[in-house]
This record gives C-alpha cells, sequence and structure tokens, in this order.
C-alpha cells in the first residue's frame, strides 16, 4: 500500500515513478475485485479527473477480461453554462473513451448528464428572475451540478444496494479539502473508503488524494492516455488558461505547477473575474469569440457601488411571492431586500444571450463546433415562455418576439393560441386606460389573466384567494411609497403592542389614518 507524502512532496519520490504507479494499480485491482459493487467515477475532463480515470482504466485492462465484469460508470454534469471550450473538450473525450471502451472490452461506460430543464441556469434567471448567484443566495450549484450527479448515484445504489463513488479530490487543493479529508477518516467503514456525507449507500474512493499539482502532471505527461486523448492538449488547455500563459512541466519544487486554473460555468458571479475565460481571450486570439460571454458574465456580477446599484434597479422592490421584506442599515434606516428580476430585466438578459449566441455563431473566426452553439436551447426557451405566461401572468407572450429580433430568424417553437381578451390592440388600450402606469398595467393584466385561467373551470375555488393576491403584490407603484409604508407599519407595531399582543387588531384598528392603500395591506399584517 502507497505511503502518505508529506505536504510538497511527490508521492512519486520515495519508491520511484514506475513503482509507486504500479501501487496504485494494484490497489486499485484489489479494490475493484474485492466485491459486485459498481463504481462511479466523477469526469470533469480537468486533469485530477483525468487522471483518476486513467489510472483505473490502466489497473483494470492488466486484469483478464473474465474479471472485469463489475461495472464501472464515467459520469460528466454539464451545466448547460459550462466553457464552450472545456465543454467541447469534455464531449469529445467521452465519445472517445466509449468507443475505446468497447473496442478493448473494458467494463467502463461514460454518461453525460444534465439538469431538468426547470433546474437549468437561464430557467431560473430569465424565467423565474433569480439574480445572479452569490454567496448568500447560491441557487445554481444544487440545481446545476448536484441533482443530476446524485441522481444517478442513488439509482445505481438503489439497483445494487450500494455503490462505490471515485473522485479526484486530493489533499493539497486547499485546506477546506485537507479538513474534509480528516472529517472523512473518522467516518471510514472499510479499507480505503469512507461513507458519503449525503447520499445512503454511497462510499467514497480517492485514489489520487495525496497526490500533488506535479504529480497529476507527470503522470499525466509520461503515461500515454489509454482512450488516445492526448494529454498534452489538456495541458495546452490549462495553459492557455492561465494569465501568465505558462504552465511548466514541473521538474523540481522550484518550478511553478501548472494546476490552478479553473473551469466551471461561464456564467459564474461566485467567484470575483472568470480568470480562466480571460486568460483563453487574452493568450490566444482564436478565441476572442468568446468575449461576448465574458461581457454577458462581468455584466451580471454584482460586485462594486456601481454594479450593485445597477443590480438593485433591475430587480423588484418585491419578493419572488409578492410580499415586502425589509432590515435596517447601519445607520437604523429601513431598506427594501430586492427581490427577482424585473420583467424589462428578464427581457434585457434573455435578449443579451441570445444576440451573443448570434454574434458567436456568425464569427467568421470561430471554431466549427461553436457555430450552432446554443447559449439557451429551444427547451429552455420553451419553459421560460411557459412561466413568463402561466406564472407570472405576462400574457404578451414575448420570448417569440425577443428571439426574432435578437437572431433575425423566426422563432422556431410551438404556436400558443391566446385568447382573443389579449391580442391585438386590448394590451395597448389596457396601458391606455392604465395611463401608462407601469403597476397599474401590470395589476389590472395579472387580474385579468387570472380570471381567464379559471374560466371554465368546474371549480373555482381559489379564484378570490389568487386576486387578493395579485392586489396585494400591486399595492404600492413604487419602491419609496413601499419603503414609506413599512416605516409607518412598524410605528404602529411599536405605539400599540404595549398595551396588547393583539396587534393585528390594533393595526386594523388605527390604520385608518393612514391612505386606504396602507390600510388594506396593515390589515393583513401578522
Amino acid at each position: 500500500m502507497k505511503e502518505r507524502a508529506a505536504a510538497g512532496t511527490s508521492i512519486f519520490s520515495a519508491g520511484g515513478f514506475a513503482n509507486s504507479i504500479g501501487d496504485h494499480k494494484e490497489a486499485i485491482r484489489e479494490l475493484y475485485l474485492s466485491d459486485s459493487t459498481p463504481w462511479v467515477i466523477g469526469y470533469s475532463g480537468g486533469k485530477d479527473s483525468s487522471a483518476v480515470v486513467q489510472l483505473v482504466w490502466l489497473a483494470l485492462s492488466e486484469l483478464p477480461k473474465a474479471q472485469r465484469k463489475k461495472p464501472v460508470h464515467v459520469i460528466t454534469t454539464d451545466t448547460l453554462v459550462e466553457n464552450p471550450v472545456v465543454a467541447a473538450w469534455v464531449d469529445n473525450s467521452l465519445r472517445t473513451m466509449e468507443e475505446a471502451a468497447e473496442k478493448q472490452s473494458m467494463p467502463i461506460t461514460p454518461h453525460l448528464l444534465k439538469p431538468d430543464v426547470e433546474n437549468t441556469f437561464w430557467v431560473n434567471l430569465i424565467g423565474r428572475g433569480y439574480p445572479a448567484p452569490r454567496p448568500k443566495f447560491r441557487w445554481c450549484t444544487e440545481r446545476l451540478k448536484i441533482k443530476p450527479s446524485n441522481r444517478f448515484i442513488e439509482n445505481v445504489a438503489s439497483r445494487h444496494g450500494e455503490v462505490i463513488l471515485l473522485l479526484g479530490a486530493r489533499r493539497q487543493e486547499s485546506i477546506t479539502r485537507a479538513q474534509a479529508f480528516k472529517r472523512r477518516e473518522k467516518s471510514a467503514v472499510r479499507k480505503q473508503l469512507a461513507g458519503h456525507p449525503d447520499l445512503v449507500n454511497t462510499l467514497v474512493y480517492t485514489p489520487i488524494e495525496d497526490w500533488s499539482n506535479d504529480d497529476v502532471w507527470t503522470f499525466l505527461l509520461q503515461v500515454p492516455n489509454p482512450w488516445s486523448f492526448n494529454n498534452k492538449d489538456l495541458l495546452s488547455m490549462y495553459r492557455g488558461a492561465s494569465e501568465d500563459n505558462e504552465c511548466p512541466v514541473v521538474v523540481d519544487t522550484s518550478t511553478p505547477s501548472c494546476g490552478n486554473s479553473r473551469f466551471g460555468c461561464w456564467t459564474c458571479t461566485l467567484v470575483d473575474e472568470d480568470k480562466s475565460m480571460g486568460a483563453m481571450i487574452q493568450n490566444d486570439h482564436e478565441k476572442e469569440w468568446m468575449m461576448p460571454l465574458l461581457e454577458i458574465r462581468n455584466e451580471l456580477d454584482f460586485r462594486g457601488d456601481e454594479a450593485r446599484e445597477k443590480d438593485r434597479e433591475r430587480r423588484d422592490f418585491r419578493r419572488m411571492g409578492g410580499h415586502l421584506q425589509y432590515y435596517r442599515d447601519k445607520d437604523g434606516e429601513a431598506q427594501l431586500i430586492p427581490g427577482p428580476y424585473t420583467q424589462d430585466s428578464r427581457m434585457y438578459w434573455l435578449r443579451r444571450v441570445l444576440e451573443a449566441q448570434r454574434e458567436i455563431r456568425d464569427d467568421e473566426f470561430a471554431p466549427d463546433y461553436v457555430t450552432e452553439l446554443d447559449l439557451i436551447s429551444l427547451e429552455e426557451l420553451e419553459e421560460i415562455r411557459r412561466i413568463w405566461l402561466t406564472e407570472k401572468h405576462e400574457v404578451e407572450d414575448l420570448v417569440p418576439k425577443i428571439y426574432e429580433e435578437a437572431m433575425g430568424e423566426p422563432y422556431p417553437g410551438t404556436e400558443r393560441a391566446i385568447v382573443d381578451l389579449f391580442e391585438g390592440e386590448v394590451l395597448e388600450l389596457l396601458r391606455e386606460v392604465c395611463e401608462n402606469n407601469p403597476m397599474r398595467y401590470e395589476t389590472a393584466r395579472n387580474l385579468l389573466a387570472v380570471e381567464r385561467r379559471y374560466q371554465g373551470m368546474a371549480s373555482r375555488r381559489g379564484l378570490f384567494k389568487d386576486l387578493e393576491k395579485v392586489l396585494k403584490a400591486g399595492a404600492f407603484e413604487t419602491r419609496q411609497e413601499a419603503l414609506e409604508f413599512k416605516e409607518r407599519e412598524a410605528k404602529i407595531h411599536r405605539k400599540y403592542r404595549i398595551n396588547s399582543e393583539d396587534t393585528t387588531k390594533q393595526i386594523k384598528e388605527h390604520a385608518g389614518a393612514y391612505s386606504e392603500q396602507s390600510a388594506h395591506v396593515a390589515g393583513e399584517a401578522e
């Protein structure tokens, strides 16, 4: 069994490279043959997961065919907003891997997983109006990455009773990762295996946990890829994603390692900046076609005073359900917590994404694999359209119009029948009646849409509740008006809760001193 290397020391230095790799392969074979539990390898196409798949492949290839019976699933999750260069690399790698596994009679099967359409990035941001992800509202990772892979692993575990999950995690990646390994060691249930913290009947195996960045690259560059993929191309991709465009072959501990480039979603706003994509564009003029992606990503960002103010302007002052929430700032002033992107903002983001898609497709210098690139799929467009029409009552049916204007071609989705009530000049007339006041128009339109939805139903139970919800959401025409109401509401609470615990009753009794609008909402306060 391999011994653990000290931090900063190569795992290969003690017994030599060939012997160390031999020990690793022997440990993998021993574990593989010890039971009938299927394996699942998490594969991103990056250096660490590539090293794990390659190491497992080489180890199992030395077994007789009769012993290669236990299935090994290689899973990759495509978030649909992956860096297009990396996504193309992974897609090509999986196809090559599948063909090579069949030719070599290997028990390895690759799988490309994707999130359900209702969980995709653009359906949530453009459709539902979720703001760009941020540390305190990290809505993307579980929907895009965790759910698809966990569902696959759970299905394998349910069929076979248990599953072993192989990961390319390494102790030297970060302090957090090292701490996770320490916790995992305490929960070890078998030799080399620990229980997964969230998935039942799932054991975790990390065959390169003690490798350094240098060890990973040494292995990938000195040992030929068994599914005939060129690891030097992987090195080139990492080099291109490094700011200084350098990724030297490591010869000693003084040589900088090529391992800190991080590939992920091109839309990611959880990091300060997308250094890898920025470096790709800077280092290779053939990748300048990605500039529209970087521009959208930077515009989505919320860091800095100017960006923060822009982000707030793009968002509704009401929360997703139409209610108000506020907090006290450091000066004790009441501030409303912003909600989802407004209709105008969501329309803007849809147009921006489609225009970028068209620009990239039309770029004569872009590679062939992006000539039909979908930054947002038709399935996502149809789901966004459904959400806007049914959940947000935006009966204007604007998705086809925005698509045709941005793409310069007919909308390829389904035709959608619109009731006469919302056809032709009716909506324009409604705007005029509402004196072109956006909030009044929205409220009137939503009331009509709710009523229309209940038409023809055998039971209209819930109609008045839904109408009341629309009226509450439209109670204020401006952010300032809503904020002033919240201040008045707070004063009522402070003044009358001293003499009675029934604050709701007190608010109802004394709200008459304020406007009818305030009284209506205050009457519902708890």
